[in-house]
């Protein structure tokens, strides 16, 4: 088995079931040790037991696994930090976090209420960054991590309905961006897996034959990619029914217009020039966009 967390200690949150549990059920299988992290909550996040996180941990252990329960909401600071602790008191250290934790409260945004669309981005963005507050002076110290973020195609490219959980789906792009870039010094790589996935989110949204295929177990190969020491950083992979992707967020080579004052009319006529996909780049931080659109008008005065 290459892919090996044999040594390792892992923090995977939402894990009492779908895609979060087939994650535990995987590091623990590799060697991990791993804290089992579940609100026990509805999938739009009311309720609470500590139960299902208990059941993942019964059956890590009954496996031959090491693995402990944590009923922390992801959205409590102060309870995510003693959930980190939790993990350090027990293992001495946390070398992955997987954060996994979400809710949904699906309406088109006509008929969505404020309390839903901000409950959503608290736990998935929120959820994700006091996670990743807590473990990075851990992760800092020891010279090591891997954090693997849980992006989605709605917050990539938008799904009806999802207004709030596409944008707090991609804001978690946007933290994995800026981490990825100041962790690169302690060696903690920062990626985010879109998944494509069977469980209680998505039942009765889509036919049986597509969730048969659909198996969280199938997305996971591309979880442990991302949280192994080998991983990349700043990847964002998607997989679904077995099959992976790549999503880039690009800039175009756009063109310099200037400022004149017939540029929007220009900007208007010629969008398409500036839109041409043709030699764009992946940018490696958003100083790219300031650089390419200084050396075009730099260029353009000599």
């Amino acid at each position: 088995m290459g892919i090996d967390f044999q040594g390792r200690v892992a923090i995977v949150t939402g894990a009492g079931g779908g895609l979060g549990r087939q994650h535990a059920l995987a590091l623990a299988k590799r060697g991990a040790k791993v804290l089992v992290n579940d609100l026990g909550g509805a999938v739009d996040g009311s309720g609470a037991t500590v139960g299902a996180a208990q059941a993942v941990v019964d059956e890590i252990r009954a496996a031959g696994g090491e693995a402990l329960a944590n009923g922390a909401s992801v959205t409590d600071f102060a309870a995510v930090e003693a959930m980190v602790q939790q993990a350090i008191d027990a293992w001495g250290r946390v070398d992955v976090l997987v954060n996994n934790a979400g809710i949904l409260r699906d309406k088109s945004f006509a008929k969505m209420s404020m309390d839903d669309f901000n409950l959503v981005v608290q736990v998935h963005l929120m959820g994700a960054a006091n996670c990743c507050k807590a473990v990075w002076p851990h992760m800092v110290a020891q010279q090591y991590g891997r954090i693997v973020m849980t992006t989605s195609s709605t917050g990539l490219y938008g799904n009806f309905g999802q207004a709030n959980y596409g944008a707090a789906k991609l804001a978690q792009v946007g933290l994995m961006q800026t981490l990825a870039i100041e962790g690169a010094k302690y060696n903690i790589h920062v990626n985010a897996l879109a998944p494509t996935a069977a469980t209680r989110m998505t039942e009765g949204l889509m036919p049986q034959e597509v969730l048969d295929a659909l198996k969280p177990e199938a997305v996971v190969p591309a979880m442990l990619v991302l949280a192994h020491e080998s991983a990349p950083t700043r990847t964002i992979l998607c997989a679904g029914a077995g099959t992976f992707e790549a999503a880039h967020i690009t800039l175009t080579q756009g063109i310099h217009l200037g400022i004149g004052a017939d540029v929007p009319e220009q900007l208007a006529a010629r969008l398409a020039e500036v839109t041409e996909r043709a030699g764009e780049q992946v940018p490696q931080s958003g100083a790219a966009q300031g650089t390419n659109e200084v050396g075009k008008a730099l260029a353009a005065r000599a």
